[in-house]
């Protein structure tokens, strides 16, 4: 299995007051905001000329970025691991013994598909796979 980095997840009170600092201050282009009903967030990629920084809003005070912000603040959520072929990815990892979150695909930001991985199995970073873009 090949992962490469796609973005780095990270969980903010106020998506516009984060932005500020990173669109106006450092200058970064700022993808649109969109909505993910089902996780009950508001997040917006920022492009930094290689994998992105996604910031992620809760819509929801009991969704799990609220529940996130409110146990460890703001800062890293997640990160996002690109893979060719996400089912063969999960398949690999249950064979390892590696406890996922999501036992198939989700969709995601932009019609993405992704799964979580349990931080227990990942020495506490909550990982992420997204199937690649460029995959069939």
């Amino acid at each position: 299995m090949k992962a490469t980095l796609d973005h780095v997840g990270i969980a903010v009170r106020d998506l516009n007051e984060a932005l500020r600092f990173f669109r106006d201050v450092l200058g970064l282009q700022v993808s649109p905001t969109e909505v993910v009903s089902d996780q009950q967030v508001r997040i917006t990629e920022v492009e930094t000329g290689g994998a992105s920084l996604e910031f992620i809003e809760a819509t929801d005070p009991a969704s799990p970025v609220a529940r996130f912000l409110e146990q460890r603040g703001p800062g890293l959520h997640h990160i996002t691991l690109a893979v060719d072929d996400l089912e063969s990815a999960l398949e690999h990892l249950r064979t390892q013994g590696i406890e996922l979150i999501d036992v198939s695909p989700r969709i995601g930001v932009g019609g993405s598909r992704i799964a979580f991985i349990r931080p227990s199995s990942t020495h506490g970073v909550l990982v992420e796979l997204k199937q690649s873009d460029h995959a069939s």
